[in-house]
């Protein structure tokens, strides 16, 4: 087995409270851990290192289910490698989280009748630096409640002194190896954030709009196109057909007019274009359209720009002024009177792009921005995780990530807010442009400025495995620490945050992975199922059960569902449970302390150990052999599982109730069997600290004496099986457990007690005898003592005396006719199954139903007739 401890305990103690209050415990308990320095990480040490640095919650955010999730995740895989003995840092810290942190002072702003312009740039950032350390960061205070285990000393920010350096680093190594450059493209705009976000910020969901069908130019001159949003028409310079469509081989090269303009615009030939969708004609406007500019591109097209940042229409006079759903419905009202509407549908459900902060839609338009060539830095992502450097888990999210990091595209990296890292990038009065590192001065005299944009935050945030570290300084924490071991984060941020950090990681770090694994969860759903939404009824804040239940039991509950990769449905009832979970630990174990639960002394030889001793040792080390191997592949849910039944069936329902006997006879036996429960509890309550580290520590620490299972040791496997053990305990589970199926069958009362003679000469069975009495309320045979049923079972014979304690007759009445039922429904499913019409008409589903009921019926005849059988006769 494993030593008790790193420290030798001093006396335990057998004084519990008789109920667990986690709420005066875990609150008290983390704070002492804190400022112990248990979760404090040497870079001096000797120890090999295990570094899991957190996905940086937003500034503004606070913890929802999903943090608490992952977090719990995170803080047991790290407090396993620390009792493990390794040098475990899991580091903290925060994103400033741009668009929305500039939006929550903003609004605050607008409540004092200001906008940020009144206030001017500088003054501004001063101001949402107040906010920040006035209002951001709620979520650090929540962790602790959650009890993560993070190095408090190291905690980061990525607008912080240390990673602002490492931002400007990065960009201008990238700048001068012309993997950043400044060009005109089509951008993802929210007219409301006014700024550009990227692809993966956009979310697209069905919306009810409209498809007009317009018609240009005249006669056989002119080519119908199809629209949703009518009013980019203003913008429009060509139509476009394939090369090989007939229908339009005569326009090709050819101008028609375009409505409601003094233009006309050119038809052009494209292999875009499918001729079967539609009319097989398109509308161009590559100022507002990603497909539209490539065409665009292609042919020489002009990009007009026919609305401002706002969404507001800028050309053609009778529409300027109106924003883009006025100018829409306008536009088509004014092609109507022309008669050139050929079609309309509303509604027309198509799949529009929103913000994915404010939700408004998003409008594609041309802009000038900065932007990351991800090609060669995409490619490294890529092959780390091919030739085996990276490894993903589970194995098949691999081709999502492929997917993602095959087809990128480059990367905009520039947003139009005050709040971020600034774009270190200076004009000139000749059109000088510099970049200016993190030790260099910038350019000084008349006429330079630096522009005014920011960097996306998802840069920053992308330099997280080693800024935080102190990259680009060589430090100490860099060399202990990096690689970091493992990056867990759900599936759905694949493309925002972790496909970044293997670009950037492998850039700047001369090729080192920034993570050996990434290991991916599902996103925490309610207990249909559903999307958790605050838009919905069914978005829970897991502090009010952490409040409720202690967050042990939300820990324990969140671990539980965590298989690999897959969504997370959670309840209250099921964090009722582990709260019950948690509670069934520190009742069995006060009541082991208080009959004779020790780690006092060696564990005794096997030799003076009982069966049902060596039996919980045998299970205890295959327990440790799973719950190892469940770690080392990620599987929290099938961890979590083996934990709670061994902890809750084989030690307190079946080990503690089997030793009962002993305990209460006292003796030499009494005492061995102590010091074995004694070993079960130590090592159980080890193997349950990463996931519910509260209730554990507090225990553990009576129980032994030791100063905490923060820093205790993992236990070990110690190779110890007893097979003979195992099957003789098996034997006597299938006793008790045959046995109390046919009480309750029966409807005696869990405490009634029964005469019962017990037939075990020449079984294993035979040294259980008091502890299986003792489990099923069993009395010794009287006198007048008659078998009214008996149950063989395991090689032996279990005789009752029923007399007294049941009504046979009513009993036999009762069964019969549930038995008569079962019957009746058999004759039923077996009639429709053997009827071949029914069978050729009958969908399969339908068929599998009558099957199921066929088989059911089967089942409730054989247990019923049992039932009768071991009754006695009336």
């Amino acid at each position: 087995m494993t030593e008790n401890a790193q420290q030798q305990p001093t006396a335990p103690s057998t004084e519990l409270p008789t109920q667990y209050a986690p709420a005066e415990v875990e609150g008290a308990l983390y704070e002492r851990w804190v400022e112990k320095g248990y979760f404090t990480a040497d870079a001096k040490s000797d120890k090999p290192p295990y570094t899991i640095v957190i996905p940086p919650p937003n500034v503004t955010g606070s913890l929802h289910l999903g943090h608490a999730f992952q977090h719990t995740l995170m803080d047991a895989l790290t407090r396993r490698k620390r009792m493990q003995g390794y040098e475990a840092l899991w580091l903290p810290g925060m994103d400033h989280a741009g668009i929305a942190t500039q939006n929550k002072v903003e609004q605050q702003l607008a409540e004092e009748g200001k906008s940020r312009h009144d206030l001017g740039r500088e003054e501004f950032v001063e101001r949402v630096w107040q906010w920040k350390e006035e209002y951001g960061g709620r979520i650090l205070g929540q962790m602790r409640r959650l009890g993560d285990g993070v190095d408090w000393s190291r905690e980061r920010f990525t607008m912080d002194e240390g990673l602002s350096k490492a931002v400007l680093t990065i960009f201008k190594r990238l700048y001068e190896d012309e993997l950043i450059y400044r060009a005109e493209r089509i951008i993802n705009w929210c007219p409301r954030c006014l700024t550009a976000i990227s692809d993966i910020e956009v979310e697209y969901q069905e919306d009810a709009g409209e498809l007009v069908s317009i018609r240009y130019g005249e006669g056989e001159d002119s080519v119908v196109v199809a629209t949703t949003r009518a009013e980019t028409m203003l913008g429009d310079t060509a139509v476009a057909v394939h090369p090989d469509d007939e229908r339009y081989q005569h326009l090709i090269g050819r101008q028609i007019k375009l409505p409601l303009t003094d233009r006309t615009i050119p038809v052009v030939a494209d292999t875009h274009v499918d001729p079967e969708f539609g009319t097989g004609a398109v509308k161009v406007t590559p100022a507002h359209d990603p497909n539209d500019f490539e065409i665009g591109r292609r042919h020489d097209l002009p990009s007009l720009t026919i609305m401002d940042e706002h969404g507001i229409i800028t050309v053609h006079g009778p529409f300027i002024g109106l924003d883009r759903y006025e100018a829409r419905s306008a536009v088509v009202g004014a092609l109507k009177e022309q008669g050139r509407i050929v079609a309309e549908k509303r509604p027309y459900m198509h799949s529009v792009g929103h913000c994915s902060r404010c939700k408004t839609t998003v409008e594609p338009r041309l802009s000038l921005q900065w932007w990351v060539k991800v090609g060669p830095l995409a490619q490294a992502a890529g092959d780390a995780v091919r030739d085996g450097r990276v490894k993903i888990h589970p194995e098949d999210m691999s081709k999502r990530y492929f997917d993602w990091v095959d087809n990128m595209h480059d990367w905009c990296i520039s947003r139009q807010l005050w709040w971020g890292h600034r774009i270190p990038i200076w004009y000139g009065p000749d059109g000088e442009v510099v970049c200016v590192g993190p030790d260099e001065e910038p350019p000084t005299g008349e006429g330079w400025t630096q522009d005014s944009d920011v960097l996306d935050t998802w840069f920053s945030s992308g330099l997280w495995p080693f800024s935080t570290l102190g990259w680009p300084e060589q430090t100490e924490d860099l060399r202990k620490f990096y690689p970091t071991d493992v990056l867990l984060t759900g599936h759905d941020i694949i493309f925002f945050w972790v496909a970044r950090m293997m670009m950037f990681g492998l850039y700047a770090m001369d090729g080192q992975v920034p993570f050996h694994t990434i290991a991916l969860t599902g996103l925490v759903r309610d207990e249909f199922g559903k999307k958790m939404s605050k838009s919905n009824p069914n978005a829970v804040d897991p502090l009010v059960w952490m409040d409720a239940y202690g967050s042990d039991a939300v820990r324990f509950t969140l671990a539980n569902g965590a298989n690999p990769g897959a969504d997370v449905p959670i309840g209250e009832d099921w964090v009722k449970a582990s709260r019950n979970f948690t509670n069934k630990i520190w009742n069995a174990t006060r009541f082991a302390l208080m009959n004779g639960a020790t780690i006092e002394g060696p564990l005794p030889d096997a030799s003076e150990m009982s069966a049902t001793d060596r039996w919980i040792l045998s299970r205890l080390n295959t327990t440790v052999a799973q719950v190892d191997a469940y770690y080392d592949d990620y599987q929290f849910a099938k961890l979590a599982d083996a934990l709670y039944h061994f902890a809750w069936d084989e030690v307190f329902d079946w080990y503690v109730e089997l030793s009962k006997t002993t305990f209460f006879a006292g003796g030499e036996q009494a005492k061995v069997s102590g010091r074995v429960l004694g070993e079960v509890l130590d090592v159980m309550l080890r193997l349950l600290h990463p996931v519910i580290p509260f209730v554990t520590d507090t225990l553990w620490t009576t129980l032994t004496g030791g100063e905490s299972l923060v820093i205790g040791e993992w236990p070990a496997d110690s190779g110890f099986r007893d097979k003979a053990a195992e099957q003789e305990i098996e034997l006597v589970q299938r006793v008790v457990t045959e046995v109390r199926r046919f009480r309750k069958d029966q409807g005696l009362k869990d405490g009634q007690k029964v005469p019962a003679r017990l037939e075990l000469g020449g079984t294993a069975l035979a040294p259980h005898e008091a502890a299986i009495r003792q489990l099923l309320r069993l009395q010794p045979e009287s006198e007048t003592f008659a078998a009214t049923a008996t149950l063989p079972v395991a090689g032996a014979t279990v005789a009752l005396d029923l007399s007294g304690t049941i009504d046979v007759a009513a009993e036999r009445k009762r069964l019969a006719k549930d038995l008569a039922a079962a019957e009746k429904e058999k004759a039923q499913a077996t009639a429709k199954l053997g009827n071949e019409a029914f069978l050729a008409k009958a969908p399969d589903n339908v068929v599998d139903k009558i099957r199921g009921r066929l088989a059911k019926a089967d089942e409730d005849i054989k247990r019923i007739q049992e039932q009768l059988d071991r009754l006695p006769q009336a």
